[in-house]
């Protein structure tokens, strides 16, 4: 955009804060190379263009915008005299892509003083050398810190994870180990017990009542009814009784097995029934050695099943074999944030899963939101460890107007007001030196904004914070239509 030419004056030009400190002949070179313009209200350029020119404003209204996905937020609208805007970095050269980071318009006829981008690089190099020098190691150190820094917490953030899946891990598997060398154990006694019967004077209608009543224990092992500690202690108490009285040695120490697999009186009462007197304790004890390898194949299964859930949830957290793009479930995103930090968040903090399980899948990248809720989720873990280490974690999803709501509540000390615009700054903690680097909440905030088009905001008082991450619920007009999930 360009606006009318009009005469340059090297007094008023100094009179502007960037160059008061200008001598005449400076102050002359500058109008003689730049112009001073004056622009009706409207767009004086747009973000993503080349940029070719600085400006400052002389007088008039200007109004920065900056593109969030298919919106223009506003961001400053000012009327101080000798603001200004444009080419900011063009000092800095072709090392970096050289285009407005922002939109600009102005809202009434207003006046600019206006320098080529070239021009303002050859003065500010020539004029302000160590200026030039200072301003670039900034810039550039400014970068290497965040991109080191941030791959440096994403490994911190992978050792976290790591170490939470290793935990989660290492219970089921080491029941399965346990489980598995006791099974080992029983199905090896079984074979001596089943020897000692096949070559005692049994007849063979006995041993075929016998292999019948362990079929059908078996049976009942896997449709055993969950019971209540007093339940399962009064059955005990019977069961124990019921063998006392029929000569069975140990009762007290198979009662609790057989009230577990869901055998009863009137079980035993059969199969005291089906064989002789003589038989029962060896039927008995071949029926224990039965059901406690049902028992503990069930137990191997769960641990396994286990496992196998936990190997899922953290497939799903990476989202490996996954379209980086596709329409997701958010719950099933945050459970399996929630299942990865298990470990870090402990037992001492409450998380309560208040879902609407009726709202749709959205269009969304999973990995990296899954990214957002570790980000926030690990916050409000620290927040509540720094205040006791004790208190409940909320995390709830609901439809706000035509967008996804999904919250993060914690009862930690909350964020002070003075301090609550700045949170999402790079580089910007709270945490003690190390344990923050300051970027989780920026990461989450360029996830969310820039890449889903959506809003990341926070509400806080004491004993109350809640980080509010609100999502659209269908694709832009320019986006294409993800892949729907498998």
């Amino acid at each position: 955009m360009s606006g009318r030419p009009m005469q340059c004056d090297p007094e008023e030009i100094g009179t502007l804060f960037l160059f008061e400190k200008l001598s005449p002949e400076q102050l002359g070179r500058l109008c003689a190379e730049g112009r001073v313009e004056l622009f009706e209200p409207g767009p004086v350029y747009t973000e993503g263009d080349p940029a070719t020119c600085f400006y400052v404003m002389l007088d008039g209204t200007v109004v920065l915008y900056r593109r969030v996905g298919t919106d223009d937020v506003e961001v400053t609208r000012t009327s101080q005299r000798g603001v200004y805007a444009g080419a900011m970095q063009a000092y800095i050269g072709d090392r970096v892509r050289q285009v407005y980071t922002n939109s600009m318009r102005v809202t009434e006829p207003t006046r600019f003083f206006v320098v080529p981008a070239d021009t303002f690089a050859s003065i500010m190099r020539e004029w302000f050398p160590m200026a030039v020098h200072l301003l670039e190691g900034l810039f550039f150190g400014s970068k290497n810190t965040q991109r080191m820094i941030g791959q440096r917490e994403r490994l911190l953030a992978l050792g976290s994870l790591s170490a939470g899946l290793t935990h989660e891990l290492n219970n089921p598997a080491a029941a399965a180990v346990r489980a598995t060398s006791s099974l080992r154990e029983r199905v090896a006694k079984m074979r001596h017990k089943l020897s000692v019967i096949s070559a005692g004077p049994y007849p063979r209608e006995a041993l075929a009542s016998l292999i019948e009543i362990q079929e059908r224990t078996a049976e009942r092992v896997a449709k055993a009814p969950a019971l209540s500690p007093l339940e399962a202690s009064d059955r005990e108490d019977a069961v124990s009784d019921w063998l006392d009285d029929h000569g069975i040695p140990d009762g007290w120490r198979l009662a609790p097995t057989f009230v577990q697999a869901g055998l009863d009186l009137d079980w035993l009462d059969q199969v005291a029934a089906a064989v002789d007197e003589e038989v029962l304790p060896g039927a008995i004890g071949w029926l224990n050695y039965t059901v406690e390898t049902e028992l503990l194949m069930d137990e191997i299964q769960d641990s396994t099943t286990r496992i196998s859930q936990l190997v899922d949830a953290a497939k799903q957290y990476s989202q490996l074999d996954r379209a980086p793009y596709r329409m997701a479930d958010v719950h099933e995103l945050l459970d399996s944030t929630l299942l990865m930090l298990s470990g870090k968040i402990g037992r001492r903090i409450e998380v309560v899963k208040d879902y609407d399980r009726t709202l749709p899948k959205i269009p969304a990248y999973p990995a990296e939101l899954n990214q957002v809720w570790t980000n926030l989720i690990d916050n409000a873990v620290s927040a509540i460890n720094g205040d006791g280490g004790e208190g409940t974690l909320t995390v709830r999803t609901g439809l706000d107007h035509d967008r996804l709501l999904v919250e993060f509540r914690d009862t930690g000390p909350g964020v002070a007001p003075e301090i609550r615009d700045r949170i999402f700054d790079p580089f910007f903690t709270t945490k003690p030196v190390g344990e923050g680097t300051g970027l989780g909440l920026d990461i989450s905030w360029r996830i969310v904004v820039n890449k889903h088009h959506g809003s990341l905001q926070v509400e806080s008082v004491p004993g109350d914070t809640r980080f509010q991450v609100l999502l659209p619920l269908t694709t832009g007009e320019d986006e294409t239509a993800p892949e729907e999930s498998a």
